[in-house]
């Protein structure tokens, strides 16, 4: 009997299109003929299943679906909402209440792994990879410039500490634009992270556990077409997205190997991306996507691609992994 999946996606960030269109090459690769797929749509209080008979509300209490006469569950989750409520360890807690398997990373590494700031400071605990130099401001708190670049240096990145997709990121040059880029920032949190430049090849790696086993995918290497790697350059085709990697031998091998030990000390489930920028003294951690993107224009598929795994067969390991 085929099971009954769960395709999350939505959510309550800039990043609830991106969702979608993960969500929708899912839904056209999973295989029919193990799964029963639904699109589950997040957009704040409002839940939505959409069936081939239409749209019903989702009853939030258990996280079922009153069809006609019939109340629909689920056996398993595909979590594909990128960044709140979805990645940030919120619905985590909720499967977990109701006992619903989902195919993400749990709660505490979901929250923590969110969170930039104390990601790094995470991440620096492990002794395996290098990390930037970095102020976290918080809402309220009184913003000193001098004080900040003293630690982080021109140029630097500012951007919310919680999110993703470079949404309300800002490459900051000169210290007097440092105010505003905070005030761009802080629109999308009531955290921003400021962080020193580290210049390099920007290069990002894919793990993900198959029955047991840990599975490192090819590096991809990005190559923006704007100044970095920002929203545009992600998703509206300015940046060259190179896999395997134009790097060493030896710099692959490490960085697959820091993305190996990372997995593990952060305690992840399902994929996940590892960001890192090559320099010539080694790899510096940026930071961790547990729920990386897989539309088309994402880098997971074309990893999957050159790693010679078939999209569905992904699909079917991630649910299987978890039922």
């Amino acid at each position: 009997m085929k099971k009954n999946i769960a395709i999350l996606a939505g959510g309550n960030s800039g990043e609830h299109q991106i969702s979608l269109n993960s969500a929708s090459l899912i839904l056209e690769h999973i295989d029919p003929k193990k799964f029963a797929p639904y699109l589950v749509v997040i957009n704040g209080s409002n839940w939505i299943c959409r069936t081939p008979d239409g749209d019903y509300p989702l009853n939030i209490s258990d996280f079922t679906v009153k069809t006609g006469g019939d109340n629909l569950r689920f056996d398993a989750v595909f979590n594909i909402i990128h960044g709140t409520p979805g990645e940030d360890g919120m619905i985590q807690g909720y499967f977990d209440m109701l006992g619903i398997p989902y195919t993400s990373s749990g709660r505490l590494t979901s929250a923590l792994t969110f969170n930039k700031y104390m990601c790094s400071r995470f991440v620096s605990s492990a002794g395996c990879v290098s990390t930037a130099d970095a102020v976290l401001i918080r809402k309220g708190a009184e913003v000193n410039p001098d004080d900040i670049l003293a630690v982080t240096g021109l140029p630097c990145f500012v951007k919310p500490n919680n999110g993703g997709s470079s949404v309300g990121m800002t490459k900051v040059k000169v210290a007097e634009k440092l105010q505003a880029a905070i005030r761009k920032a802080m629109k999308h949190d009531t955290e921003v992270l400021v962080e020193a430049f580290v210049k390099g090849t920007e290069v990002t790696c894919g793990v993900f556990s198959d029955r047991g086993k840990m599975v490192v995918l090819p590096l991809t290497e990005i190559v923006s077409k704007r100044e970095y790697f920002d929203f545009t350059a992600k998703y509206k085709g300015k940046s060259e997205e190179i896999t395997p990697a134009r790097i060493p031998g030896e710099a692959e091998t490490d960085i697959k190997r820091i993305s190996s030990i990372l997995y593990r000390h952060l305690g992840c489930r399902g994929v996940v991306r590892f960001d890192y920028i090559l320099t010539p003294e080694g790899p510096y951690f940026l930071e961790v996507n547990t729920i990386p993107g897989m539309s088309r224009e994402s880098i997971i598929p074309q990893m999957l691609a050159h790693h010679g795994m078939a999209l569905k067969d992904f699909i079917t390991a991630m649910i299987k992994n978890v039922l």
